[in-house]
């Protein structure tokens, strides 16, 4: 087990896996962490679980936060409708602060187990129009991260790692058949049902359709 360690943010979708497969490949002992945070569906935890176990990273946590109490998302709140086809503007499939808070554990956890780096699979490329996943957002949390923390002050700081950032959804599909991520395991859909089948008709399910098939990979996901 490698010295070098990494807390990566394992949602259980395809980027996130990429990003587990890529850190791995580094040379980094890898520490994921998951967040069931009231989402509309449990099954994404659960192919988070199945990702970090094929992927063998040191150890899987899974946090408990209430996001759904806050509400304000169609992920969190099954009054909101997920759109089907494409919307103008920041989507209602936005989750207020979520990257920063989850970011946020991330960086407590990393400061205890002593790892100075901490991995996301946000991409400004092939992405919703969320604000949280702007190279300008991950910069930002950067500069927090080492200055509000003890090992920022007094130790080495945090790099916080987005190396999805400027990759198209191919590359990003390509990049992770290079490291042998199997995305059968992976749930994308921000709708699935129990099984994990997905819906193929949200934002999500279609940027990953498109990344497959420009990809020119056969598509594993599993449609209802």
């Amino acid at each position: 087990m490698s010295d070098k360690k990494a807390v990566i943010l394992l949602s259980g979708g395809l980027d996130s896996a990429t990003v587990v497969a890529m850190a791995k490949a580094e040379g980094y002992s890898c520490y994921s962490m998951s967040f069931d945070y009231g989402q509309r569906h449990r099954v994404e935890l659960q192919a988070a679980e199945r990702v970090a176990q094929q992927l063998g990273v040191v150890e899987h946590k899974v946090i408990g936060l209430n996001l759904n109490g806050i509400g304000g998302s169609a992920l969190t709140d099954t009054g909101i409708d997920v759109p089907e086809s494409p919307t103008e503007g920041i989507p209602v499939t936005y989750v207020p602060a979520r990257n920063t808070v989850f970011l946020s554990l991330a960086l407590g956890w990393a400061e205890v187990l002593g790892a100075q780096d901490i991995f996301i699979g946000v991409n400004a490329v092939d992405y919703s129009g969320y604000p949280d996943c702007r190279p300008e957002f991950i910069q930002a949390f950067e500069r927090l991260a080492n200055l509000a923390t003890r090992e920022g002050v007094e130790g080495q700081g945090f790099r916080i790692q987005a190396p999805l950032q400027n990759m198209s959804k191919a590359e990003i599909v390509q990049v992770g058949m290079g490291h042998g991520v199997d995305y059968a395991l992976t749930v994308s859909c921000y709708q699935a049902d129990e099984d994990g089948r997905a819906c193929g008709k949200c934002d999500s399910c279609r940027l990953r359709a498109a990344g497959f098939a420009t990809a020119g990979v056969a598509d594993p996901t599993r449609y209802f």
